[in-house]
């Protein structure tokens, strides 16, 4: 202490910087403040004074000292976020892991060492004497070599997901700040709390704790998000979620011990945090106004009166406009130095006289308009614009091209040198040339050879640019004028002088049009507010082409004779320094920067003893409106004050592209009142209230003054929405200006132009009384006059970010993001923070570039601690935070992030980031309300009557009635399926009833009447002496005749069929266990099969799936002796079993329905009446075989019927894509059947080939119905585009349409050959997650098409029950769909242990009205509507519409959702998501896409999920799980497997390519 005592009297440190070094030192001796971690006492202590205290370093630690970037620290500030940290102890989160290709693409893909990022204006990375110098000190390492960093990112992190840790809470404070709280007690939680069947409790606990899997295992891990939830879970786990169905066996037991589920218990834990309260009411469905929070400050103050600068004074001789100064200073001195322009070393290149300029700007101002010209015409007329493109190292040629301009009366729009052909908002350049109507393009030599040219050799044409003819301005290409020509010299007037570009915060570009007038005028007033005098010498460091640089450096400097010396951002980049060098080299007195270059100087200046600031008289800060640049500026100050830089010198201003020059401090010598600071809270602010803070001192903002008002300006306060009220004194609003130095308008927008700068600006007071008739300029800025008049700006409008009623300010959120800690992680100043719309409000968004050598869990760690500290310093959560990889975001011209491309990037999905954290739980306040279901049901009978008195009828249907029907129809005289082939084989024996064709589109196999009872025959003789009458037997055979066969064999021989379909020899693991299920749950005594596939069931690979020893007895049909059987069985009644058809619902369940001889022919006759089957009739089927009315089609009708079908196995389609339908045209079949995927796959692989088709002569104007068979929903959008794509090949739009069947009744509706074609409704997909059914207009938003599922079978009764009450309900009510038909199934064979619970399926009654049919029930939803359509039999047609199976159903927020409108929404979100699957665990939504695209899109895919299941469907996602195509597993019927999705996902066996768990 005693040694930096003297340095600080030797004046070397600073006294502050002598508290903090004693702080420091002192440390370990005074006791820690409670719950506060030493380590962070002292490090906030020291940082912001280490630069002083450090000795001296020499060029290569140039950087080592500073590790934050001071444009956006304050000390205070940094200390609250430390504070605010302090409080949340640290807290180890689960660490996320990802695939590993994701984990090295993101991160080599940049491929840039540390820290060499490209240009980026804020990041500041210094290159000098050609080495590296890195940004932050690596502690105690000198710079790692690039090798090493190389290394580091091969190696990845490996830290698998499953080592979480416990860590209590600090001091038993309460949980309410603590939204983050990212407490994972989970993990023995989990296991006390997930008591499943299968699963011993030690078991589980072994399992959870067991060490992390070391990075070479082969499980590649899933990323993981960790993730916060809002509504508190009542039941962690209901039994029933995990009853373990038959068809899951192979999974019993798995979840628990999986990593995923140890996730989801971990994520369910920081759900039960109790919530800070919403910010708002909720929103009912369609209310979308804000209710006022009663606590928030309101502004207290008086009405601000309008704030006047000082008149501008009178000069003599003052010229009447720019190019007459000009020309004076050309003519009468000559050889005055006007600008000075700098090479990368520093070095002078050349400078550039008042009598160069004259003669120069004159010679190109001839040629322009004399020597230019097409067709004899002179390309240019005065009043034209014309770009200029000039590089940021070449002010001369810019200053000599835009006073060649100005003398040729042209009008300069000066653009950025546009570097490639897709520059981050090179488009909206290009949009604003065009609506300029630019046609020629000013540049220089060597720029112009820079372009990307085209083949041709020509500059190449931009995206959205017009085309230009580009003119090189260089000396050789430029005439001298005759002696007889002088440009035109006028008095300043209202035209157009020059247009400077802006771009808004949407992205769109506009051109702001500044008049001669008002050039002038701006002129005039910087020349008196700066005190500027004649000859004076500026350092100019800020883009000349526009705002203060523009203004200081080429017009207010050309009107007083000053000297510029211009500093390129180039030179900027290798010597932070230089601008400070040059004003002491050529002893300026102003010098015009942002406070980024004063940062940069700080950084850099031990380097120079022997420099002196004491020649400045005002240091304009361009940015002082920017609310952090006090900080930068008092740490220059506190470093440069030794160096002759006088504290009033720095002047900071306010300025818009709009308004020009608002406020800028006057120089001292004005004797204006002091500087002044404001300290205000944060919270205050959100609500536009100025308060001074007083308790809280976490969330403040320091702001300073930018001084008084411009000359001759009148400047207001207003309220920035809706009427411009003048504001309160203590309340902030948009600044408005009335000068005549303004911009007059945006370029070619009128309607925008009377917003910003005419009519819709002029301030009222609150009585509605104009303030003045003088046309106001809203100049962006928000802010408020304080005392002594000076004005404070505490943001701008392009960053203002109002969420849920209150405002942010980005640039506060960018700060609190760098002060959370040292850059270790995140690139310095690549930062960008927007909001994005979600859901009627505002989302804050944090994206940042990673370094390269940052690990997986350091960034992890950084951003968890930027939630916690945004959460505590501005209240507000953070929607998402996104990391991406080093030099990947979209760069603005001169540096810095393209704030606008960015946020396109993010809500297109194209920022590809390597590491992101939503947290929808914490921001999304304003859900509508969960639905609370009445109490005091509503009984059946009431129902009744309320649809009587309404006028409604009760929504029942039927097909026609079959008694009525005659017609001669010989197979109805019998009553088993199996006399009729025996009929038939003796009455038609030749008769062809099947034709299998196989891939090639050749016919693979036929059968006659006669042939296909010889070969039952032969089935049943061999049965008939093995097995007893009444066995179950399962038929395993590939689809083909031998299935149909041996079908008729068991009925013959008295036995029971059970078609299986055979393991899939390539996927035996999964196959085959279901087909061992069947046979067992079936209670099959034998199994026939094919000599191939009895091999496949007792080989080795089998054997590893199930116990081959265990299977009955299993013969193979290949080669059966030709016996006849003694005689045929006879079933003593109709009503006995027939056969059992074995499905796998889509929730996983296996059930078997019993099907009865007098059902099997009902259902024949009704198809056969419906589709009008005759024996000389062909149908082409396309159709799994196995189960519903796929089997029914393939192995019943045409025996029933006499039809002849010909069969195309849909596995067949998958070598030869266009079999089906080729086989349609060659057969010329008028009646077609397929399934989901059959038209999936002709859909996506014939797409682009309808033109080879054609030439092949494949024509399907033959099809009269094409009936896709379906047990859901009819999918609208595949019918609708296999239409549209096969109409070319004839096919006619009425012919597609669908067929409806379940469990309990495998064909309720089919379209059939009569009766009116399918109808479409819409209807509100809102009402329907309250079981209503709103119907709407088509294109009405949340509107959902449902078309009708084909008509009602002969003999079928449909009724729409009340799921609850069992009572009928009126039509376009929705409810359960009840089926009575002859052909009903009559029951479960067995659904595995859950046999009583479904004894109702198939026998129930209504409760109420006809309380005696017996009805059997569907278990999907849907509902009747009588349409304007007459049927057949001249009746009104009903039309039954599904909507969706009830078990599929997800209840959440007490609100029933069908997953396929989630899925719908979700894979309409993005290109490259393929397919997506839905299901909750735990009552989180989860959402599975399968990505079809590169892995680093992955990360992509996470928000816009998360974004339009919130926008469309009001929920939040808990997990999002990113995996490969064909992840999501299909049942043959093409529908999505969703239950054993949701067990792969927690066995952990999707080997997903990222999970994010949303917080």
């Amino acid at each position: 202490i005693k040694t930096i005592h003297g340095i600080v009297s030797e004046g070397d440190i600073t006294q502050k910087g002598y508290e903090k070094k004693r702080g420091k030192l002192l440390a370990p001796y005074i006791p820690q403040i409670q719950g506060v971690d030493p380590s962070l006492q002292i490090d906030n202590r020291i940082q912001a004074s280490s630069q002083a205290i450090l000795p001296g370093s020499k060029h290569n630690k140039s950087r080592a000292a500073n590790t934050r970037d001071e444009r956006f620290r304050s000390d205070l500030h940094t200390e609250a976020v430390q504070a605010a940290l302090a409080k949340y102890k640290e807290r180890k989160m689960p660490m996320p892991s990802k695939r590993r290709s994701v984990l090295v693409q993101s991160s080599v893909e940049a491929c840039t060492p540390p820290d060499t990022s490209s240009a980026s204006e804020d990041e500041g990375s210094l290159r000098r004497q050609g080495r590296l110098a890195t940004s932050t000190p690596y502690q105690g390492h000198g710079h790692p070599a690039v090798e090493h960093w190389f290394n580091r990112v091969i190696q990845g992190s490996s830290t698998s997901s499953s080592a979480s840790s416990t860590s209590s809470h600090p001091g038993g404070r309460s949980y309410h700040t603590n939204l983050f709280s990212f407490l994972f007690l989970s993990v023995l939680l989990l296991s006390t709390s997930l008591s499943l069947p299968h699963q011993s409790l030690n078991q589980s606990v072994d399992t959870c704790l067991s060490p992390p899997c070391s990075i070479t295992s082969p499980l590649r891990f899933c990323h993981v998000c960790i993730s916060l939830h809002i509504f508190v879970l009542p039941c962690l786990l209901s039994p029933n979620l995990f009853s373990v169905h038959p068809l899951q066996t192979h999974f019993v037991g798995v979840p628990v011990n999986s990593r995923v589920s140890n996730k989801i218990q971990q994520l369910l834990n920081t759900l039960k945090r109790p919530k800070r309260p919403p910010l708002r009411e909720f929103f009912v469905d369609d209310f979308e106004e804000l209710l006022d929070d009663p606590n928030q400050p309101k502004p207290e103050g008086q009405q601000m009166s309008p704030l006047e600068g000082e008149p501008l004074g009178v000069v003599t001789n003052w010229p009447p406009s720019l190019p007459a100064a000009l020309q004076r200073w050309g003519t009468t001195q000559p050889k005055s130095p006007c600008l000075t322009a700098l090479d990368n070393a520093g070095k002078p290149v050349y400078t550039l006289t008042y009598g160069k300029l004259w003669t120069r700007s004159q010679k190109l101002a001839y040629t322009l308009l004399n020597k230019l010209s097409t067709r004899n015409e002179p390309l240019l007329m005065p009043g034209d614009r014309v770009a200029l493109v000039f590089p940021n190292s070449d002010p001369v040629m810019f200053m000599v091209a835009f006073y060649g301009c100005l003398l040729a009366e042209l009008v300069p729009v000066p653009i950025e040198v546009p570097l490639t052909r897709k520059d981050a908002g090179s488009q909206q350049i290009g949009f604003l040339l065009g609506s300029c109507g630019v046609t020629l393009a000013l540049t220089t030599d060597a720029c112009q050879k820079g372009l990307p040219k085209a083949q041709t050799g020509e500059v190449a044409t931009f995206k959205g640019w017009p085309r230009l003819l580009w003119f090189v301005t260089d000396g050789k290409h430029v005439v001298k004028p005759p002696k007889d020509w002088h440009p035109p010299i006028r008095e300043a007037s209202n035209d157009i002088a020059y247009i400077e570009y802006k771009t808004s915060k949407e992205g769109s570009t506009m051109g702001i049009a500044v008049s001669h007038a008002a050039m002038l005028a701006h002129c005039h007033a910087l020349t008196q507010a700066c005190g500027y005098t004649e000859g004076e010498t500026i350092t100019n460091v800020l883009d000349f082409k526009r705002e203060s640089g523009l203004w200081h450096g080429v017009l207010t400097s050309v009107m007083n004779r000053m000297h510029v010396i211009s500093i390129p951002y180039s030179l900027m980049k290798v010597n932070p320094l230089s601008w400070i060098q040059k004003v002491h080299t050529y002893k300026a007195r102003v010098a015009v920067v942002k406070s980024r270059d004063m940062h940069w100087s700080l950084l850099a200046q031990r380097d120079q003893r022997d420099i002196s600031l004491s020649s400045l008289r005002m240091l304009i800060v361009a940015d002082g409106a920017n609310p952090w640049s006090i900080s930068s500026c008092d740490a220059f100050l506190n470093v440069f004050q030794a160096r002759g830089l006088r504290p009033e010198v720095i002047c900071p201003c306010a300025s818009s592209s709009e308004a020009m020059t608002v406020a800028i401090r006057r120089p001292p010598e004005m004797g204006v009142p002091p500087p002044g600071k404001a300290v205000l809270s944060m919270g205050g602010l959100s609500h536009s209230v100025i308060r001074v803070d007083t308790e809280e001192k976490l969330s403040v903002l320091t702001v300073q003054d930018v001084g008084q008002v411009m000359p001759a300006a009148l400047v207001c306060v207003v309220r920035v929405e809706g009427t411009p009220y003048l504001c309160q004194t203590d309340e902030v609003g948009e600044i408005c200006v009335s000068s005549g130095s303004t911009g007059v308008a945006y370029y070619g927008l009128p309607g925008m132009t009377k917003n910003i700068f005419e009519v819709g600006t002029i301030p009222v007071t609150s009585s509605g009384v104009p303030v003045s008739d003088r046309p106001f300029t809203r100049t962006s800025l928000l802010g408020f006059v304080g005392p002594d008049s000076l004005v404070f700006i505490v943001g701008k409008m392009d960053g203002l970010m109002v969420v849920s009623g209150r405002r942010h300010n980005a640039d506060d959120v960018v700060a609190t993001a760098l002060a959370v800690e040292p850059m270790k992680f995140v690139y310095r100043g690549r930062i960008a923070v927007f909001s994005v719309s979600v859901l009627h409000d505002e989302r804050i968004v944090v994206v940042a570039e990673q370094r390269p050598d940052a690990s997986e869990e350091d960034s992890f760690q950084w951003m968890s601690r930027v939630l916690q500290a945004i959460d505590s310093i501005h209240q507000v959560g953070v929607y998402c935070l996104a990391l991406v990889p080093a030099n990947t975001l979209p760069k603005a011209p001169l540096g810095g992030i393209h704030i606008s491309e960015t946020k396109q990037r993010f809500l297109e999905g194209a920022l590809h980031p390597c590491n992101v954290l939503m947290c929808p739980h914490t921001c999304v306040t304003n859900l509508p309300k969960p639905r609370q279901k009445q109490p005091g049901k509503v009984g059946p009978a009431s129902m009744i009557v309320g649809n009587l008195v309404a006028g409604k009828r009760i929504a029942q249907a039927c097909g026609r009635d079959v008694a009525q029907l005659e017609d001669n129809d010989q197979a109805r005289k019998f009553l088993y399926i199996q006399d009729v082939l025996q009929w038939r084989a003796q009455a038609t024996p030749d008769h062809p009833l099947f034709l299998v064709l196989n891939a090639k589109g050749t016919v693979a196999s036929t059968a006659s009447c006669l042939q296909l009872h010889k070969r039952a025959e032969r089935v049943a003789a061999a049965l008939m002496g093995r097995l007893n009458t009444g066995d179950h037997v399962a038929l395993v055979y590939p689809p083909g005749i031998d299935l149909i066969a041996t079908f008729y064999g068991c009925l013959y021989a008295g036995c029971v069929p059970v078609t299986v379909r055979p393991p899939h020899p390539q996927n035996l693991a999964t196959t085959l266990p279901t087909v061992k299920m069947i046979v067992e749950v079936s209670k099959s005594v034998c199994i026939l099969t094919t000599q191939a596939i009895m091999k496949l069931l007792k080989s080795k690979e089998a054997a590893a799936a199930v116990d081959i020893k265990s299977w009955p007895t299993v013969l193979d049909t290949d080669d059966l002796p030709r016996k006849k059987s003694p005689q045929m069985y006879k079933p003593p009644t109709p009503e006995m079993l027939a056969y059992l058809d074995f499905s796998v619902s889509t929730t996983g369940i296996l059930a078997g329905v019993k099907m009865s001889h007098a059902a099997t022919s009902a259902l024949c006759r009704s198809i056969k009446l419906q589709c009008e089957l005759y024996p000389s009739r062909q149908i082409a089927i396309c159709l799994d075989p196995y189960c519903g009315l796929g089997f029914a089609l393939w192995c019943l009708c045409s025996v029933y019927s006499g039809h002849q079908s010909i069969l195309v196995p849909p596995l067949e389609l998958e070598s030869n894509a266009s079999l089906w339908l080729a086989a349609v045209s060659q057969y010329k079949v008028r009646v077609t059947f397929c399934s989901y995927s059959v038209m999936e796959m002709c859909t996506k692989g014939l797409g682009s080939q309808t033109e080879a088709l054609r030439l092949r002569n494949v024509n399907l104007s033959c099809v009269r119905t094409c009936m896709v068979v379906a047990e859901e929903r009819p999918r609208i959008a595949l019918t609708q585009s296999f239409s549209k794509i096969f109409k070319d090949l004839g096919l006619s739009p009425r012919a597609v349409s669908t067929t409806f069947g379940c469990r309990v009744n495998v064909a309720i509706c089919l379209q059939g050959t009569a009766g009116p074609d399918p109808t479409t409704v819409y209807v509100d997909m809102r009402a329907l997650r309250h079981d209503r059914v709103r119907l709407v207009e088509r294109g009405s938003p949340h509107s959902l098409p449902l078309m009708e599922s084909g008509k009602i079978l002969p003999g079928v009764k449909v009724i729409i029950a009340n799921t609850e009450t069992k009572g009928p309900l009126g039509d376009s009510h929705l409810g359960e769909i009840w089926v009575s038909s002859p052909h009903n199934a009559t029951g479960y064979y067995t659904v595995y242990g859950e046999e009583a619970l479904h004894a109702d399926h198939f026998n129930t009654k209504l409760s109420f009205g006809d309380t005696q049919t017996v009805w059997a029930r569907t278990g999907y939803l849907g509902f009747l509507r009588r349409t304007e359509l007459t049927d057949a039999s001249g009746e009104r047609h009903d039309a039954l519409y599904v909507v969706g199976s009830l078990d599929e159903t997800l209840e959440l927020r007490g609100m029933r959702y069908h997953p396929i409108d989630i899925e719908t929404s979700v894979i309409r979100s993005h290109k490259s998501i393929a397919e997506c699957a839905v299901f909750t665990w735990t009552n989180l939504l989860v959402v599975v896409v399968e990505l079809e695209g590169s892995e680093q899109e992955a990360l992509d895919l996470v928000a816009l999920v998360t974004n339009v299941v919130l926008e469309e469907h009001y929920l939040i996602v808990g997990v999002v799980v990113v995996v490969d195509p064909g992840v999501i597993p299909i049942n043959s019927r093409g529908e999505k497997q969703r239950m054993h999705l949701r067990d792969g996902f927690l066995a952990d066996q999707l080997d997903p390519i990222y999970v994010a768990y949303n917080m």
